[in-house]
Order: structure tokens, then C-alpha cells, then sequence
């Protein structure tokens, strides 16, 4: 008997992206206009680990993001970032880590290792686009 592997495509709403960085430099982020330090980063959601944000894909707001807070980011994080889609009850539904995605640089050409972003003090970001092509396919 001959065998064949069918891969089938399935939808899914998704309503969140969560974002764990691998941030090398936190000096390449603004906190309210400052330069932040790599010794003890102001960043809202750093750890000694990464930055770790939960998104809104629909408003593009971090969930939780300190009110008046502003933030201006552009940090080189490569292959050390792991990107999760969460549907409404923050349930995974795709996985990618690895290269940034095209989601998390709306501030310019992240070329896959950057996330640049403009934070306000709501935390919405500046000119998101939810665009999850990158999260699309076998091969993301």
C-alpha cells in the first residue's frame, strides 16, 4: 500500500500576540524620552530574561502597559525571540520563534531582527498593522 501525507489548512481567530525578546541592548530603547540602561532597564515588562508584551492585535495596544508611560524601541533581538498567537481566552494558537516578524517592527524594516516600535502613553503603537503573514503556513 502507498502511503501520501495531506496537510490541511484550518482558520482561527486570534486576538492577541504575545511577544517573549531576546533583547540585547536595552540602551536602544527610550523610556518618556530617556536613553535606557542596560544595567537596570526602565522598559516597562523588562526582565534580566527579555521584554515580554502581550499585544492586542485588533488595537494594537500592550495590554497592561503603564498609563502616561511613552517608549520609543528599536532593539536588535535576532533569532532570540519567541512570537505567540493567543485566541481570546489566551489559548496558543501558532508559534513561530526565531526571526523577528514584520508585526513587530510598524516603526521600519526590522529585517527580521529588530522590533521598532513608538509606544504612547496608552500603549497603543504607532502605525501597527496586524499583519500575521508571518505566522501563516507549514514553515512559520
Amino acid at each position: 500500500m502507498t502511503k501520501i501525507t495531506i496537510t490541511e489548512t484550518a482558520e482561527h481567530d486570534v486576538k492577541f500576540l504575545k511577544a517573549d525578546c531576546g533583547v540585547r541592548y536595552w540602551e536602544d530603547g527610550k523610556v518618556n524620552g530617556v536613553d535606557d540602561d542596560d544595567d537596570n532597564p526602565a522598559m516597562p515588562f523588562a526582565s534580566k530574561d527579555g521584554w515580554r508584551i502581550l499585544i492586542d492585535i485588533e488595537a494594537g495596544v500592550i495590554i497592561d502597559w503603564p498609563k502616561g508611560t511613552t517608549a520609543d524601541v528599536h532593539y536588535k533581538v535576532c533569532d532570540a525571540g519567541v512570537y505567540s498567537l493567543l485566541d481570546a481566552d489566551r489559548q496558543e494558537v501558532k508559534q513561530i520563534d526565531g526571526y523577528v516578524p514584520s508585526i513587530m517592527c510598524p516603526g521600519g524594516n526590522g529585517y527580521g531582527d529588530y522590533v521598532i516600535m513608538k509606544i504612547d502613553g496608552d500603549g497603543k503603537i504607532a502605525n501597527f498593522v496586524p499583519d500575521l503573514s508571518d505566522f501563516e503556513g507549514d514553515s512559520a
